[in-house]
């Protein structure tokens, strides 16, 4: 029964494969749950440094350097953090989305009993937030566009402060957070894609959507080669970028188009071994890049003046205190009138350390945070926000759990 549990875990955190063949370089690296969310950290605290020291000028010069992509008159032309954010995160978005997808049909969120608490939990993690950052800054239009900003939950340093609890914490737990996470990361592509686009060019609009017509007819006829989603993704991705769409979205509709089995076959899943193939790349470099070069804001005094601004304060309590009265509120009702229940072997204590850690909002909240502002003054300063406000959730969540977990028995993890 512990294996079993142990095995579930594993696949929910780093896909495999049956049968995949032999150890790969990415199974050995990622052989530690708290591997990802450590080098994000490091990346993170990496790139603040260098953005407060000396090598400033070295930064900023790599982080606005010109790179040119395309073939012929399709070429663009645009800094590093531009192709960061909106290139490799695509594949972020990718795994993002064959996850959610893998969970829906097989995993955690595939039976309406499993799915119910952490959906509802997660509806109350967004709204809260919401409010708190809007109750600040209402009466700023300009800056009340970041609404969105501190209801995101970063899945990866959440599992990671889990992870660095060790076995006395209950695995029923851990799938409640993956849940709960995984329906916030819903939430979030589903913000994004309606409420941060720009405006629309109708004929990139109409290449998008016969890519994504072609990725549908992929899909129908389960083609499990890599090379025709390759090729449709990158048509939709350049499509999009040229859209006023938000290109990395492209990575969801790639994601979901990816089948899960074969066709005809019980063995082996296409979207399991691409999950499986992508997922070292997004965890050990795509992310690790994205915090350094989003995370290097100048800690100076007016830097530390604009965490007092309403929409700083707006990012910082709703990440902090939102995500505690949302998903814990949420819980507390949905049990008390008997639409949901605690998952086995969990308490009301557990849960609240959770609703406490899901206000990490980091990789998730400075994309929005760079999508909402345009202002590079202005989103430095929510950058700084999130950092705060996920670093406090980190923190006292990690107390709290520990307190949570402090006597547990670590024989029936």
């Amino acid at each position: 029964m512990v294996r079993r549990h142990e095995t579930t875990e594993k696949k929910t955190c780093r896909p495999d494969e049956a049968g995949h063949g032999a150890v790969k370089w990415s199974d050995r690296l990622l052989g530690s749950p708290r591997l990802p969310g450590c080098l994000i950290l490091v990346a993170m605290l990496a790139g603040l440094g260098a953005a407060n020291s000396p090598l400033k000028p070295i930064y900023d010069y790599i982080h606005h350097a010109t790179v040119h992509f395309g073939i012929g008159p399709l070429t663009f032309e645009e800094p590093l953090i531009f192709w960061i954010n909106e290139g490799l995160m695509v594949f972020f978005f990718l795994s993002v989305s064959m996850e959610i997808k893998r969970e829906l049909r097989e995993g955690h969120l595939s039976t309406f009993r499993r799915a119910i608490l952490p959906a509802y939990c997660a509806v109350g993690g967004m709204v809260a937030p919401a409010l708190i950052y809007a109750a600040f800054t209402w009466s700023d239009p300009a800056a009340l566009r970041g609404w969105a900003i501190p209801t995101a939950t970063d899945i990866v340093l959440a599992l990671s402060i889990l992870a660095l609890l060790g076995a006395r914490v209950p695995v029923a737990l851990k799938a409640f957070l993956t849940a709960l996470a995984i329906f916030d990361d819903i939430g979030a592509v589903l913000i994004i894609g309606l409420f941060y686009g720009k405006g629309l060019a109708l004929a990139p609009v109409a290449v998008a959507g016969l890519a994504c017509g072609g990725l549908w007819l992929l899909n129908r006829y389960v083609i499990t080669s890599v090379w025709p989603y390759a090729l449709v993704g990158g048509i939709l991705w350049v499509a999009m970028l040229n859209s006023g769409l938000e290109a990395a979205l492209g990575g969801v509709l790639i994601g979901m188009a990816v089948p899960l089995h074969k066709a005809g076959s019980d063995g082996g899943s296409p979207l399991r071994r691409v999950e499986r193939d992508l997922y070292p790349w997004v965890a050990l470099v795509i992310v690790p890049l994205f915090a350094f070069f989003n995370s290097g804001v100048v800690i100076g005094n007016a830097a530390l003046d604009d965490l007092g601004s309403p929409a700083s304060l707006g990012i910082i309590l709703g990440l902090f205190v939102g995500k505690q009265i949302g998903i814990l509120g949420v819980a507390w009702a949905t049990v008390r009138l008997g639409a949901a229940r605690l998952p086995d072997g969990v308490d009301w204590l557990q849960v609240y350390g959770v609703a406490v850690v899901a206000g990490i909002g980091f990789t998730m909240s400075l994309f929005v945070a760079t999508l909402a502002f345009p202002d590079p003054a202005t989103t430095a300063s929510a950058k700084l926000a999130v950092l705060t406000g996920s670093l406090l959730s980190g923190m006292v969540g990690f107390v709290i759990l520990h307190m949570a977990t402090k006597r547990r028995d670590t024989s029936r993890t």
